[in-house]
This record gives C-alpha cells, sequence and structure tokens, in this order.
C-alpha cells in the first residue's frame, strides 16, 4: 500500500463496522487511532492513513497534510485531485486487505481531513454507511463540482463544529452545513462550545449517532 497507515483491528476474524479517520494539518497517521478504543466499544475497525505533504511542526516533529494550505484561498485543483485519486487508491487497497463490512463503513475527516471525506464520500455515498466531518468545511467550489445523487437522500451524515475554533471559524462549519442541503442528505449538525478539538461532549454524540443512524439499521436489515 502507497500510503502509510495505522490500523486498530478488532479481535476475531471480521467482517468488522470499518470508520476511515482522515487527519487535519500538521497531524499524522496517529493522531486519531486514540478514539479506536471508544468507536463502537473498540469493536470497529480503525484505518487512518496518513497525507502526503509534510508540515514542519517542531524540531525534528513532522506533521503531515493532504493538499497545500492557502490560507482560504481556493483550492489548488491540480494539488487537491492528485491527493483525492491517492486517497482513493488507497481506500480501494484497504477494503481488499483488511476485513471491513461493506456495509458499516464511514468515512470520518477532522479538519483539513474532513474536506477530503467530505469529498470521497459524497461522490460514491453507496459505498459508504455515513460520512463524519468534524471541524472542517465544504469549498463551495468543491461542492459545485460534487453530481447529486439519489443515494444522498436521507444518507447519514454527522458534522460538528466549535464555537470557539481559532482556525476554522464557525461561520464557515455552516456556510458548509448550508452547501449540504440541496444534496437532501439527512444531516445531523451540532456545535459545541470549544476550539479547534475533540471534547467528550461531542464524541458522546458521535457514538450515538453511529449507533443509530450506521449499526442499528443495517441489524434491523
Amino acid at each position: 500500500m502507497q500510503i502509510l497507515h495505522t490500523a486498530h483491528v478488532p479481535a476475531g476474524d471480521g467482517p468488522f463496522p470499518t470508520i476511515f479517520a482522515l487527519h487535519g494539518w500538521g497531524a499524522s497517521a496517529h493522531d486519531l487511532l486514540g478514539l479506536a478504543p471508544f468507536l463502537l466499544r473498540g469493536e470497529a475497525l480503525v484505518i487512518c492513513p496518513q497525507g502526503a505533504i509534510e508540515v514542519p511542526v517542531g524540531p525534528g516533529v513532522p506533521g503531515y497534510g493532504w493538499f497545500p494550505i492557502t490560507e482560504g484561498g481556493p483550492l489548488d485543483p491540480e494539488a487537491f485531485t492528485a491527493a483525492a485519486e491517492s486517497l482513493g487508491a488507497f481506500l480501494d487497497e484497504a477494503c481488499e486487505r483488511y476485513p471491513v463490512d461493506p456495509r458499516k463503513t464511514v468515512l470520518l475527516g477532522f479538519s483539513q481531513g474532513g474536506v477530503m471525506a467530505y469529498d470521497h464520500a459524497l461522490r460514491q455515498p453507496s459505498r459508504y454507511a455515513g460520512l463524519v466531518a468534524l471541524s472542517s468545511w465544504l469549498p463551495e467550489s468543491l461542492a459545485q463540482t460534487i453530481p447529486k445523487l439519489p443515494e444522498h437522500e436521507n444518507w447519514p451524515v454527522f458534522v460538528s463544529h466549535g464555537t470557539e475554533d481559532p482556525m476554522i471559524g464557525i461561520d464557515r462549519a455552516r456556510e458548509s452545513r448550508d452547501a449540504l442541503l440541496p444534496f437532501q442528505v439527512g444531516l445531523t449538525y451540532r456545535e459545541y462550545e470549544m476550539g479547534h478539538e475533540i471534547r467528550p461532549e461531542l464524541l458522546r454524540d458521535l457514538l450515538e449517532w453511529l449507533e443509530s443512524k450506521v449499526v442499528s439499521p443495517i441489524l434491523l436489515v
């Protein structure tokens, strides 16, 4: 596999409910793996790929990103397309290599990783049981290129943001929420009194959403 990644693989043979977790700018493949013990009580396969762009975050401490930061400007289309294609190839390979349950697979992204998750999952919603975007944004230029599909209707999407986020303002989250409305997804939108982070109250709501919108409906089929 071409992308470095970390993985939490539950005991047993699977297939397992699976969460692909995409880190934010300056983080790494290890950043979101700490969520694994909490997601579906540790019984989910959690796979965390790492962006290819190296970001210096401190002496001898590299971080990584998915695409170049443009300080609020438009995305670099060529760089973003290359990152999206690389991520797509990784997800295809991971689904072949790991015991993924295709009926219970969720794409989750934090911050810049959420942009990647928005793009990939919205383009092929039938592949995922749901989409999670934490402290992120859906660029208008990107939303306009994504076709609206019948599979979008009532498709579970969880979006959360901190009202005190100093890195990605709450207005960008609200604009993203509005940009999702034409897709007619089953949107759960939450705001929390927090910064650019994941707090216990957010994690609690996310876990409830995963159980009610992703796991339970499959069990009833």
